[in-house]
């Protein structure tokens, strides 16, 4: 943000993260638009993340992004232009913002159904105006949309349980760990205990159960328009499973796929029928 004009991030950080790859066979027009999107979102979470402002001053910037849109005045042309192209409804963008508040002080979720509210905000809202970018056309993809944003964000969170902990950040519900006697304090000073895993594997079931729904939900008619979402989807599942694997040691090691399996995962939706892509013969489910 400079002389009071809000900026979108710069696309240094997009070339790096899994959604590089998922876009990678969206038509040119709407790779472009898709990343406005990224760069919009990266933009408000960064003002959330940066260590060098005050809560108040966080606060005060990201209210800045919900006044211009409202009112639609004063946001990068990008993004503006990318809203009226793609008619997104500016409250879905609004909503994402209200998420990213949430994390400037260190949340903690009571129950899953607390923590479901807050993914609404930073993931499902987020796939609702994907598929606007996307092309869906089907009303049943909003259904898609929603599940499998409750699922990557539940796999982000197993993920970064560790640098969330670090952070003062803890996500997992609070009555889960007390299901599992662990205390929040030895989360946050880095000593999971050995009923940690167990806590980890009830939570990626919820995370799996959700991508099956999601995938399940997936309209036909949308199928090559939500291409995207399906890489996304193929790779946290993957992650996922690899945590699972490994005893979800989240505290010792980032799990993450790497540049050549990414590669495989977006050859094998942009050249294959999505039928056979996410079929278990590929052993990509």
């Amino acid at each position: 943000m400079n002389g009071g004009r809000l900026q979108l991030a710069s696309r240094s950080s997009a070339g790096k993260s899994n959604l590089a790859f998922a876009l990678g066979c969206l038509p040119q027009d709407r790779k472009r638009d898709a990343l406005v999107f990224y760069d919009f979102c990266r933009a408000v979470d960064d003002i959330a993340d940066e260590p060098g402002r005050s809560p108040a001053e966080k606060h005060q910037l990201l209210e800045l992004w919900k006044v211009a849109l409202k009112g639609g005045d004063e946001l990068p042309p990008p993004l503006s232009e990318m809203i009226a192209r793609r008619n997104i409804n500016s409250e879905l963008l609004i909503q994402i913002v209200r998420g990213v508040e949430m994390d400037i002080e260190p949340l903690r979720f009571q129950t899953y159904e607390e923590l479901r509210a807050y993914c609404w905000h930073v993931a499902g809202a987020v796939g609702l105006v994907s598929i606007e970018i996307f092309g869906c056309k089907c009303a049943a993809s909003r259904i898609y949309a929603e599940l499998l944003g409750y699922a990557l964000q539940m796999t982000n969170i197993l993920r970064d349980v560790s640098e969330d902990a670090a952070d003062g950040r803890l996500y997992l519900p609070l009555e889960d760990l007390e299901k599992f006697g662990i205390r929040e304090a030895d989360l946050l000073r880095g000593l999971p205990g050995d009923k940690f895993r167990a806590l980890m594997s009830f939570e990626a079931a919820r995370a799996r159960a959700l991508f099956a729904q999601a995938h399940k939900a997936l309209p036909p008619a949308d199928a090559d328009a939500l291409r995207p979402a399906e890489i996304m989807r193929t790779i946290y599942e993957k992650i996922l499973a690899r945590m699972e694997a490994d005893g979800f040691r989240v505290f010792e090691k980032r799990y993450r796929l790497s540049k050549a399996e990414k590669l495989w995962v977006l050859i094998l939706f942009r050249f294959r029928p999505l039928s056979f892509a996410t079929s278990r013969r590929v052993g990509i489910t």
